[in-house]
This record gives structure tokens, sequence and C-alpha cells, in this order.
């Protein structure tokens, strides 16, 4: 159960492996279960499905970065979110990826895009999951009398604590989503489509186009629209006496 759980959840699917693992933790405390095993188990689970991606990545390119960003909670920044970090740390990223929310997921195909040798990989990808299986599991394993009570209190309680959980999980889902679409009615206010702008182009308007993508994404795809001046956001406020004033400013990225 462990296995396929943790499997699960690196592979993408929303069911947070953490709970279990301290549930497991506790269960070795109690000396019901081998602690080194729950551990090993947990990283060969979350190892396989890591390759996988990387393997997806390594083929696909950043489409399967977007496909994955799309699925998350906050997908107009989760693609520069995650570049941002790895470009920053490389493979070192790998061993605290399991602990951040959405890192997790996309830190493996990351890899495999940015052509990471996959014997260093999967060095860095197992030390970051054994870094991570032992941390809560340890703890679980450490406060296994105090989860054991809150385990029979919780019982106690019944269905109750199912209500109050999924209540909560869906009320912040809700304020993601509420916050998220405010945002894009404020931005499609000036937003215009890529068919709008050749529209432009076509007609001979004069439009300055800044082309804002990670060096990632154009390493990845180095085609930029004829005329575009190319800006990453970091050299916005250094540069920005390149962008006339006197004109219509398009600015695209990911």
């Amino acid at each position: 159960m462990l296995f396929a759980w943790v499997a699960a959840e690196q592979i993408g699917f929303p069911v947070p492996a953490i709970p279990l693992l301290l549930a497991a933790g506790a269960l070795a405390g109690a000396g019901k279960l081998n602690l080194g095993l729950v551990i090993g188990t947990a990283v060969l689970a979350s190892i396989l499905s890591d390759v996988a991606w990387y393997e997806v990545g390594r083929r696909k390119g950043m489409k399967v970065l977007n496909l994955l960003c799309r699925m998350s909670l906050e997908p107009d920044s989760c693609v520069r979110r995650t570049e941002d970090v790895f470009t920053r740390h490389g493979a070192r990223s790998l061993l605290v990826a399991k602990f951040v929310p959405g890192l997790t997921t996309a830190a493996p195909p990351l890899a495999g895009i940015f052509r990471m040798r996959r014997s260093r990989f999967v060095f860095f990808d197992a030390a970051g999951a054994a870094i991570w299986a032992g941390a809560f599991a340890g703890l679980g394993w450490l406060f296994s009398d105090r989860l054991e009570r809150l385990a029979v209190q919780a019982a106690r309680l019944g269905t109750w604590v199912l209500v109050i959980l999924l209540t909560s999980l869906a009320a912040y889902v809700l304020w993601k989503y509420i916050h998220r679409q405010r945002f894009l009615r404020r931005l499609r206010i000036a937003r215009i489509t890529p068919e709008e702008l050749k529209e432009k182009l076509d007609a001979g308007e004069d439009v300055m186009i800044v082309d804002l993508r990670h060096s990632m994404d154009f390493d990845t795809e180095p085609h930029v629209i004829p005329g575009a001046l190319r800006l990453g956001a970091d050299e916005l406020e250094g540069r920005h006496n390149e962008i006339p004033r006197d004109r219509d400013i398009i600015l695209y990225c990911t």
C-alpha cells in the first residue's frame, strides 16, 4: 500500500503520501513494521516514478512541464517558479524538491529537459527521496505514542474528522480558484491573442514586442517573433530604457 501510494503521488495524483509515511513510521515505532523497509519502499517507489518522468521530459521537452503546471493550483506561476529553482540550484534542488509543493512532480521532467546525466539524476533523486521519506517516517517513529493517541481520538470522532479535513481542503482549493480568476480578469483587459498580434504585424502597425521567456524556454525553442526584443524578466529594471514609450508594447512569455 505504501509503495502504491507514494508512486501515485510522485506520478502526479492528488494523494498526499506524508500522512501514510507518518503512520508507517508510527507502526515501526510500535514494532509492527521495519523502519528501514518503510523508507526503502518509499524511496524505490519514488525513484521509479521520477525516472519515468525524467525520460518523458527528456523526449518531450517543455510541453510536459506546461502540462503538469496546468494541473497545479497556481498554473500561471508554476512554470516560472519551477524553472527558476532548477536553474539556480541545479541537481541540488532534487534534494529538497519533495518538500516543495508543485516541485516534487515537476523537477524530474525538468531534469530530463535540462539534459542532466541519467546517473547524476538518479543519485540526487534517490538522496532526496531518502531524506524526504526518512524525515517523515522518522517523525512517525519518534512520536509513535502521541500519534497512536491521536488516532484513537480521531476514531472516537468518527466521520467528523474526515468531514473537517475534506471541508478544509475544499475551502483552500476554492480560495485559490477565486484568487486566480480575479487575477485573470484583470489580466484579460490588457491581453491579446497571437492571431490579433499577427493581424497588427500584417497591417504594418508600429508595435514594440518584448520576448520575456525564461532562458530555458528560449533554449528549448529558440524562435523569436520578428522584431521582438529579447529580454529576461530579471533584466527589465536595468534595460527598461531600450523599450520605447511612444507606441503600444506587447509582452510575451511562456
